[in-house]
């Protein structure tokens, strides 16, 4: 069996019971990078050199004692809006090409004390923008389930190197559904914490206040353990949260008896996918077999979610992007004449349509005379969002979910039209607006051999009930390798 093939924990058990070096775990992650990336495009940046060097060190470290846990020596790929100093981090843009930070995203720097090995950036939709990863500057990702389908997005890139087996576990963003939802697609398993939980600093803002960094990875409980090592309490960011209990690995325990499910009738209407719902169903009978109690309960306001969603996201976007503008750092038009048309050419030649679309949907909402009608409303809108979620969590423990209305796309449908992929965020985009941690695990495989994924919603700071209710599922299930391990390519 390959090093890849094992868990993130299995791996670095491995590594801790000197069965096999940091360094062997890093020259099989290359080596599966060769073979599977110029058929799926998951990465941007491979740090060979770099990763190599470090796995050395890390695995001295190992020996002397230093690195003593579950993820030392074991190989991650980060997404590529983290911050990382020296490397390449291009938030998959144009305007961003060959930008090299001068420091490390605080998430980063947590994994790099844990011990990780980073083998280098995915691949994403230019500036988180998108829920394929076709919106990319250096090119499209392909689903290693069926390389006619997108792998999700916009963490895509991160999603698809999991499944692959390129890295043994991955780090994503989730603004609206970006980690859950390609982890759907791809079959793996993806967290998106509590809002505040895992510091922002050095994640490249899309919407400050709706992003959040979380772990994809084969497991619950590798996805436990790495949201254990990068959560923290950081003053650099002002809406880090400080927790008392960062012990997410100890909800790793098969037990969900008296668990109160609820199931949202407004997740299951007109627009689901039968098999999607068929399946999602069937998972929740799997829960209520183990001793779980499931209930359904409306939720309102779900139909305003993505209206809400789409301009808070925007207006946050146009201001956090104004800083591209080619003076201090990133791509500078070659021809122009004054500093405002420096600007305009730099802007339109750096940013691809997506971004471009979300700009200047951002700037009409934040500008005079639509701020009352759009903005305000949507944070209204937010507000009440959040009251209902409030309310069904007085009842319930965890809410169980579609991730989206459908399995994974065909390259290319999203696109040509932009509402439906949208719309393809119908499901996760809430838990965002409510500051909400979600999880994000396979339950499923629909006709055309793609993965079904399931989504687990907690109140804020409850991620140990979607772990322990998460991994009582799994237990029940064996992973499935993708078709792409299986001698598709």
């Amino acid at each position: 069996m390959s090093l890849m093939s094992l868990t993130a924990v299995e791996l670095g058990k491995k590594i801790q019971a000197k069965e096999v070096t940091a360094v062997e775990a890093a020259r099989e992650a290359f080596l599966q990078i060769e073979r599977m990336d110029s058929k799926l495009h998951c990465m941007i940046t491979v740090d060979k050199e770099g990763a190599l060097e470090r796995a050395e060190k890390v695995q001295e470290g190992i020996e002397k004692g230093f690195f003593k846990g579950p993820l030392a020596g074991v190989p991650v790929v980060l997404k590529d809006n983290l911050c990382t100093k020296g490397m390449q981090t291009t938030c998959a843009s144009k305007i961003l090409y060959h930008f090299k930070p001068t420091y490390t995203a605080e998430a980063v720097k947590n994994l790099e004390q844990a011990g990780a090995v980073i083998l280098g950036k995915a691949n994403m939709d230019e500036f988180a923008m998108g829920s394929t990863t076709e919106t990319s500057f250096f090119g499209v990702t392909k689903n290693p389930w069926n390389l006619e389908h997108v792998p999700g997005g916009s963490s895509g890139g991160s999603c698809a190197a999991v499944a692959a087996e390129e890295c043994s576990y991955a780090l994503g963003s989730d603004t609206g559904g970006s980690i859950r939802q390609p982890s759907a697609y791809c079959g793996v398993t993806g967290i998106k914490p509590t809002y505040g939980t895992v510091s922002r600093y050095g994640l490249i803002a899309y919407a400050s206040s709706l992003d959040q960094i979380g772990p994809v990875a084969k497991d619950v409980g590798d996805c436990a353990a790495v949201l254990e090592a990068i959560a923290s309490y950081d003053p650099k960011d002002s809406t880090s949260v400080k927790r008392k209990d960062y012990d997410f690995t100890t909800a790793l325990v098969e037990d969900v008896k008296g668990l109160r499910i609820g199931i949202p009738k407004d997740y299951f209407g007109v627009g689901l996918d039968a098999e999607v719902r068929e399946s999602i169903l069937q998972a929740a009978k799997v829960l209520e077999g183990q001793g779980a109690v499931l209930e359904e309960f409306d939720l309102s306001l779900v139909e305003y979610a993505i209206p809400a969603y789409y301009i808070i996201a925007s207006a946050e976007a146009s201001s956090n992007l104004a800083r591209f503008d080619g003076v201090k750092y990133g791509y500078r038009t070659k021809e122009y004449e004054g500093l405002h048309q420096m600007y305009k050419k730099s802007r339109s030649e750096g940013f691809g349509a997506e971004v471009k679309r979300r700009i200047m949907l951002g700037s009409f909402v934040l500008s005079s005379g639509y701020y009352d009608a759009y903005y305000l409303k949507a944070l209204k809108t937010k507000a009440l969002i959040k009251q209902a979620f409030d309310r069904a969590f007085e009842r319930y423990d965890v809410i169980l979910a579609p991730v989206a209305p459908t399995t994974a796309p065909k390259l290319k449908e999203s696109l040509c039209d932009p509402i439906q992929m949208y719309l393809s965020d119908i499901y996760t985009i809430a838990a965002n607006l409510a500051g909400l941690p979600g999880i994000s695990l396979p339950c499923g495989i629909d006709s055309k051999g793609l993965p079904i994924g399931m989504q687990l919603l907690g109140d804020c700071f409850q991620e140990k009930k979607l772990i322990r209710a998460a991994y009582t599922f799994e237990r029940t299930r064996t992973y499935e390798r993708c078709k792409a391990l299986k001698g598709v390519l």
